[in-house]
């Protein structure tokens, strides 16, 4: 009865996978695209990037305020603070450093355009509206359901796996 738990190290439900969409140095230039359109705090940075992949990448402040303080020290981005809240913009050296790297940057907003605009995306965010209920659904009721319920449960997702992957196959 024991099946792979790999799953307790993903992001369950938020997504699919846990890896960044970036390739090694690239989130800088989204940041500094972001912050050259619009100052903002880091929170706010976190939410953008999220919105513009619909809701298939939720960057860590882990990633993006080290990223920030990268690009502070490099002299990219200035802050200030208002109520509290650091406020990251793009300074002239920032904007110089997107123009003179004009080709990654296209190349970085290709790849996110790519991978996030597919044409059936509709579809795709109302699958994750039910990946998202299914999960709330069981954080809120898997403790109290009785053994030969949740059986039932596992083999109807086990059941709809395997359909999918008939599907994904053919």
């Amino acid at each position: 009865m024991f099946r792979d738990r790999s799953f307790r190290h993903e992001r369950f439900f938020r997504g699919f996978g846990p890896e960044s969409p970036f390739g090694k140095g690239d989130l800088k230039y989204v940041i500094l695209d972001l912050i050259k359109q619009k100052p903002s705090y880091g929170y706010e940075i976190i939410r953008a990037l999220e919105e513009r992949s619909h809701g298939f990448y939720t960057p860590s402040p882990g990633v993006v305020y080290p990223t920030l303080q990268m690009l502070e020290e490099m002299g990219y981005a200035n802050t200030t603070e208002r109520d509290g809240k650091k406020i990251y913009t793009i300074t002239d050296e920032g904007t110089k450093f997107l123009s003179e790297r004009k080709e990654q940057a296209e190349e970085v907003r290709k790849h996110m355009k790519y991978h996030w605009n597919p044409e059936n995306m509709d579809t795709i965010m109302d699958m994750m509206g039910d990946f998202k209920e299914l999960g709330r659904i069981m954080k809120q009721r898997a403790r109290s359901i009785e053994a030969d319920k949740m059986e039932k449960i596992r083999e109807v997702i086990a059941g709809a796996t395997k359909d999918i992957k008939k599907i994904l196959e053919d």
